[in-house]
Formats: C-alpha cells, structure tokens, sequence
C-alpha cells in the first residue's frame, strides 16, 4: 500500500465517522502538516470522493460522497492486506534478530515505542522468553499504559538496567537512538525495526508491495 492510499483511508475514515472534524484536527490525528493536510483534501474533493459544505462564514463540513465510499471500502480491503504483511514481516524480522542472540548476553528488554508495531514486538519478545523490563515512549506527552504496563520517557532510560533496547517505532528512530547512545546504551545492544523498504526487512518468501510515493505538482506547492 503506497503513502497516498495510505493518507487517503486514513482521512476517509475520519470524514466519515466524525461530521464535524475540522482540517487542523485531522492534520493532529494523522501527524501532519496542516498545509499537506489541506492539499491531500483538495485531492480528495477533486476526484469526487469528498465534498465540502459551506455552514457558516468560517465553518466547512467535510462530506464524505457515494463514490469516496466505495473508495474507502476499496482502500480497506487494502490497508488490511497491508497490515498483515507489515505483521508478519516485522515478526519474521524479530524472530530472525533475536534467535541470533546468544543467551549468555542476558534477556532484559527496554522497548521503545507504544503503537503497533511495538505490540506485536511486545508479544512476539514474550513468547520468545525475553522479559521486558520498561517500556519508554519516543513520543514525549503520551503516559498512557501500554499492555498494563507503565510508560516511561526516554529520560528514564539511565535509571534503568537492561541488557538489549528494542526500537519498536517507525518515527523518529534516528532521534530515539541518538538519546539511547547519549544515556550510554552502546549501540550494538540497541535493535531498530528496520524501514520497510530495506533489504533488512524483506524476506523472499513475502516480496514487498510497491507503491509511489505523494508527488506534489509546483502549483500545489505554491498552494494555487
């Protein structure tokens, strides 16, 4: 599934389940910038499968029309092949990574990261005998538990003691293990779930699914 068809179910569904969602409020669910928000909108509204409606002076509501409903439906048909490719290539990525660890280098686990990705690390690294002894969040502000365990910040990570650090995050995974180097975890105690798109990550018996990027035209850039 490629970035826009990925952006795209993700607004449809927004615009269809709540009515009165407003462009800043989806560009703070999705994680982007109001500015890309309002352009993938346009795009939307361009090929037919969401319309705008005028309340107020300074009030819209975003529609979403018959055919942007067969889209949708088209495109989670998609997003759930998707996801269970995505699963099972960072399981097999996982798997791969920790039978290469010898048991003499000990099984105490900090996982970094509180989504998707790291859930399916979290229960894979239980079944595989590793205890997790933290869980801290890349995302400062989020101090939700996650699997009925407490999440820490990055901050904490010197507090704690623990003999590998799993990055099960795909934002900001550079930054995440930069702070772990700057707290003394030596890098190669550190394990980051890969990009997708790296040798690292495929396996021959899933090829991955291509896809192109979002392309921006210069009037859409200049916002024309």
């Amino acid at each position: 599934m490629d970035n826009e068809s990925l952006r795209n179910f993700h607004l449809l569904t927004e615009i269809s389940s709540e009515a009165s969602i407003t462009q800043r409020r989806l560009a703070k669910k999705q994680g982007l910038a109001l500015g890309l928000t309002n352009l993938l909108i346009r795009r939307l509204v361009r090929k037919g499968y969401v319309k705008i409606v005028n309340l107020q002076r300074n009030r819209i509501r975003y529609l979403i029309t018959p055919k942007g409903v067969m889209e949708k439906a088209r495109l989670t048909y998609e997003y759930i092949e998707y996801s269970l490719y995505f699963y099972r290539q960072v399981r097999e990525f996982l798997t791969r990574t920790l039978a290469a660890i010898p048991p003499s280098t000990g099984k105490q686990i900090l996982l970094c990261g509180s989504g998707e990705v790291a859930e399916i690390a979290f229960l894979l690294l239980q079944q595989t005998g590793f205890h997790i002894v933290a869980v801290c969040n890349p995302q400062t502000g989020n101090s939700r538990p996650f699997m009925h365990q407490p999440v820490r910040s990055l901050e904490d990570v010197a507090k704690l003691s623990f003999d590998w650090a799993v990055v099960a995050s795909l934002r900001d995974r550079a930054r995440v293990k930069q702070e772990l180097r700057q707290c003394g975890v030596s890098e190669a105690k550190i394990i980051v779930i890969p990009d997708e798109g790296t040798p690292e990550f495929r396996t021959e018996a899933a090829p991955l699914p291509a896809g192109p990027a979002v392309e921006m035209s210069p009037a859409e850039l200049s916002g024309r």
